[in-house]
């Protein structure tokens, strides 16, 4: 009887020997002497596979940095750079499927197919990080824009993955400057800042107008 493992494996070893999905399931399954059944039992088709493996990494991640003896101490920021650092360590040892995975997406607007599984997973664990934020003070609850942070936070995903698949130094130590970089940028924009209190005071202003006429001015 095939397991999971086993086709996942044979998939991973065949588009990384040949470069390419195999002609059909038939052909694969032949390949793995295993009956057409028992692949359908675990998945729909080729693409399925491979979202199923980005999925289970980005579950895996999300699974071990919540592990983490310090992580209910941590502040939103520092979650989110815990979260990335671990996502690329864990991507290394998949580095090869996952440059494959990749590079034959369409290069088009919008979440590639591969990531479709993702994408949800991955927004979800950024909003409790954000709510965590906003809960203790450390994130600005902005009218309309705070409900947008995890998307910006999707983007630092997409810029990070792709950085990293073309990263070609030591220890991928570049990767590990964009992330802090990165990471650190977003969430200054996530906090108040000198605009935030300028804004509060023209609100203030517009909503307190007769003063000025009591005054005089």
């Amino acid at each position: 009887m095939a397991t999971q493992a086993q086709i996942k494996k044979g998939y991973i070893d065949y588009v990384l020997t040949n470069d390419e999905q195999p002609k059909s399931v038939y052909s694969f399954v032949k390949k793995l002497k295993i009956t057409e059944a028992e692949f359908y039992a675990f998945y729909a088709s080729f693409e399925s596979i491979e979202k199923n493996i980005w999925f289970e990494l980005t579950i895996e991640t999300i699974d071990e940095v919540k592990k983490q003896e310090l992580w209910a101490q941590y502040s939103s920021r520092e979650k989110m750079l815990s979260f990335f650092y671990s996502y690329v360590e864990l991507l290394k040892s998949q580095r090869s499927f996952v440059i494959y995975s990749l590079k034959k997406q369409p290069k088009k607007l919008g979440t590639p197919a591969v990531l479709s599984g993702v994408k949800p997973i991955f927004e979800n664990f950024a909003e409790e990080i954000i709510n965590d934020g906003l809960a203790s003070g450390e994130l600005a609850d902005r009218k309309f824009f705070a409900k947008r942070y995890k998307d910006a936070l999707w983007v630092q995903y997409a810029f990070i993955l792709n950085f990293w698949i073309d990263d070609d130094s030591n220890g991928f130590e570049k990767t590990d400057e964009a992330i802090e970089r990165g990471i650190q940028v977003t969430f200054d924009l996530f906090q108040r800042s000198p605009i935030d209190n300028l804004f509060e005071y023209g609100k203030f202003l517009s909503q307190n107008g007769k003063l000025k006429e009591k005054m005089g001015f």
